[in-house]
């Protein structure tokens, strides 16, 4: 049985779950109140069965809820493609329900599972820049770039290798700072370009679904939607891979 369970039933709580003692009495009040009701055994085993399910059920891992998306949680500019986004997913909802039932609208639903998921790609795209946009002003990059002026400035007559330290680190602070300020001014155009892309295909989809189905041609905008979503996850990695530790000098006393 532990082979078909789904995975995130196979843990430890699942076990205790199973074997915990009020379970096991569950069970048995279960059975005795078939039995004081003069059933017969098999109804007995299965009203017992049923009482030990309800307990056990009750203390099973939950499936984790889906990240909600708020776009108010973020500041303007990456609000913006949100609402974008979401309002194309419901633009294809309604898209999706005008379609004429059979194939047509079925082949809509499969597509709709891949917008579902540029939306949250989008929302995860946000996020991740938002983060860094926040991050970046806490940074005191300015002031950074002054005390590299000095460090430079103290160098020039002299070889200490504590300052040659300290210029290094100094300028490893500035180029990751750059990276990032050169990140997120990508993401947030790409993310407009996408979103932008996003919108064109659930426009060509609220167009089909207006069609008879024998009239309508869906061929292309599955593959279309496919790339949009690829893209929105190749940028969220890009983002996240530019937000790791990239090596650097630190500096020592």
């Amino acid at each position: 049985m532990p082979a078909r369970l789904p995975e995130r039933f196979l843990n430890a709580r699942t076990a205790q779950a199973i074997t915990a003692p009020s379970a096991i009495v569950m069970a048995g009040a279960g059975a005795a109140v078939a039995i004081l009701a003069g059933l017969p055994l098999a109804a007995i085993v299965g009203a017992g069965a049923l009482a030990w399910a309800g307990r056990v059920a009750i203390g099973l891992p939950r499936r984790a809820r889906a990240d909600r998306i708020d776009p108010f949680a973020l500041s303007a500019h990456w609000r913006q493609p949100v609402q974008e986004a979401l309002q194309a997913q419901r633009r294809f909802g309604e898209a999706v329900r005008k379609a004429d039932a059979g194939p047509l609208r079925e082949r809509l639903r499969e597509i709709g599972t891949r917008i579902d998921a540029g939306v949250r790609e989008c929302w995860r795209v946000a996020q991740r820049g938002h983060a860094m946009e926040s991050g970046l002003k806490v940074l005191d990059i300015e002031g950074t770039k002054r005390e590299l002026a000095d460090v430079e400035r103290d160098l020039r007559g002299s070889s200490d290798e504590r300052l040659e330290r300290a210029r290094e680190s100094l300028r490893a602070q500035l180029s990751s700072a750059q990276r990032m300020i050169d990140a997120v001014s990508d993401a947030r155009s790409q993310l407009r370009l996408l979103d932008a892309r996003l919108d064109e295909a659930v426009t060509r989809a609220v167009e089909l679904s207006l069609r008879s189905a024998g009239d309508a041609d869906i061929r292309g905008l599955g593959s279309d939607v496919d790339a949009v979503v690829q893209d929105m996850e190749a940028l969220r990695a890009a983002l996240e891979d530019v937000d790791r530790p990239h090596g650097g000098t630190a500096a020592t006393s």
